[in-house]
């Protein structure tokens, strides 16, 4: 294949793509964040309210930038947007951090209600989309070849 046929990754330092090395962080968080608010449902200890927050602050940096790597791929190379997974990555990946933006908004409140019931609810709908859009991710990568050194 020629090299400006490749499926590259646009956004990369020293030849690694950025949006692989960042999606952990908040895939992590999220999880965590849903995992906290469990915590916090089943104690009513409110630093675990506390630590959603903060979980849910971090991931949705995280994601921003990672969703910021990931558009600079998605854009910047046709080749990309023409797998089809990319598609429902993309717009996958969209839906979580708007629902991580709106789940950090509503865990800002005060008390119980930061939590129970919408609060939870987000978390957990997070959380369930994120093996889908990780699948995705990874046929991207190791079926399409997207960001792989040849």
């Amino acid at each position: 294949m020629q090299d400006d046929m490749r499926v590259h990754s646009t956004a990369q330092i020293a030849g690694h793509p950025i949006h692989p090395m960042l999606v952990p962080i908040p895939i992590t968080c999220f999880v965590g964040a849903l995992l906290t608010d469990i915590a916090y449902v089943a104690s009513a200890e409110i630093m675990w309210a506390n630590f959603s927050a903060w979980l849910l602050l971090v991931g949705v940096i995280f994601g921003v930038l990672a969703a910021i790597a990931g558009l600079t791929d998605f854009l910047g190379n046709r080749l990309v947007r023409a797998q089809p997974p990319a598609w429902p990555h993309l717009i996958g990946n969209a839906v979580v951090l708007i629902l991580s933006i709106v789940n950090l908004m509503i865990h800002m409140r005060d008390g119980w209600t930061s939590v129970w019931p919408s609060g939870l609810a987000l978390s957990a709908i997070t959380v369930l989309i994120l093996p889908v859009t990780g699948w995705l991710g990874w046929a991207l990568v190791y079926r399409h070849g997207v960001g792989v050194a040849r």
